[in-house]
């Protein structure tokens, strides 16, 4: 197992652990910065402070309540739902591609994609507020037409990371792929 540092588009530092099960087997794995307990300790005591402000005007107990449970459902949704980890994508040539991403509360969603649905994987870019960023993507190919792409399926979207890492990822994905193409296709039983 190898892991690098590298930066995401927004400067934050993020970690790339490659792992090679077998020849055409990988898995790279893009965990992004963990949750600050600054920058949440702060949100929590600017919201309480706020809440006590509201207080200390209308005498009121129920603006405490109310400030703390949704503080602790907003802290809640956030870690479930919002907030992820770690970003996997498992490359099996002979199978697919399963992206994985893991949230901050432990929760974990999975995307398969069969392998022949794969056209290609690619890096591509985008101009957003003056600024090109770039993201590595899966073409899915059309099933009416064999050059076409039905769907454009964007990879690690929370991470974020910049094109060296990127370049990384696809080149490892490419080697897959590219034995894809080349081993010999079964025809079947005889």
């Amino acid at each position: 197992m190898e892991e690098r540092r590298y930066r995401s588009a927004s400067g934050a530092s993020i970690a790339l652990r490659r792992r090679q099960h077998s020849a055409s087997c990988r898995e790279l794995a893009v965990r992004c910065p963990r949750l600050r307990l600054r920058s949440l300790s702060a949100a929590t005591s600017a919201a309480w402070l706020a809440a006590y402000g509201l207080f200390a005007l209308t005498e009121n107990s129920m603006v405490l309540s109310a400030a703390i449970i949704v503080t602790l459902i907003g802290l809640i949704v956030y870690l479930h739902f919002m907030k992820i980890d770690q970003e996997l994508l498992l490359v099996i040539g002979s199978l697919g591609i399963q992206v994985t991403s893991v949230y901050a509360s432990g929760k974990e969603s999975t995307t398969f994609i069969e392998m022949s649905q794969v056209k290609d994987v690619v890096i591509n870019e985008a101009i957003h507020m003056q600024k090109v960023i770039y993201y590595l993507c899966i073409l899915l190919q059309d099933p009416g037409d064999p050059q076409g792409v039905s769907e454009v399926v964007p990879l690690f979207q929370s991470s974020k990371p910049r094109l060296d890492c990127l370049i990384e990822v696809y080149k490892s994905c490419q080697e897959i792929l590219e034995q894809r193409k080349t081993a010999p296709q079964s025809s079947g039983i005889k």
